[in-house]
């Protein structure tokens, strides 16, 4: 089974969890639409990157962690991130809306998670490309997956700057 990164204990994720929409809103602030859509080569924009935390969300991230609270051993689909982006998915919302959304969404997350017990915490998930997993990894992989679109929007808004 895949080994939780850094084993951090699960208040830490969760208070780690529940700072990313300020972070988010912090680091958007006042910046222009079309510093938002710009994207340094290969990269996503910064706006892309918010609709992709808001979808990713409900669409992945607590979807997992709900079948792996509600059934036993789940297999998991792998998400394509790059057909994500290609789609309209990502199409121009405005910064308000996003940041409302993922707001949104986020708290519904920590909901569920500040109410498991210790056992929930063990309930573990199969993925092909990661392996099996526990609830645990999968939140301290969730605070990583905030960690690298929060620098990738830094750097979208540097190189628009």
């Amino acid at each position: 089974m895949t080994t939780i990164r850094g084993a951090a204990d699960p208040s830490s994720l969760i208070v780690g969890l529940a700072q990313t929409p300020d972070r988010l809103a912090a680091l958007v602030a006042g910046a222009s639409d079309s510093a938002l859509d710009a994207a340094p080569p290969g990269e996503w924009s910064a706006r892309t990157a918010l609709a992709h935390l808001r979808d990713d969300e409900f669409m992945v991230m607590r979807l997992r962690l709900e079948r792996m609270l509600i059934e036993d051993n789940p297999d998991l689909t792998p998400f394509d991130e790059q057909a994500w982006a290609t789609s309209n998915w990502n199409s121009g919302d405005p910064v308000p809306d996003l940041l409302a959304d993922f707001r949104a969404q986020r708290e519904a997350t920590l909901m569920i998670l500040r109410r498991l017990q210790d056992d929930d915490w063990r309930r573990t998930g199969f993925q092909p490309e990661i392996g099996r997993f526990d609830v645990h990894w999968w939140v301290g992989h969730w605070v990583e997956h905030d960690e690298n679109h929060l620098a990738q929007i830094q750097t979208a808004l540097g190189a628009a700057g």
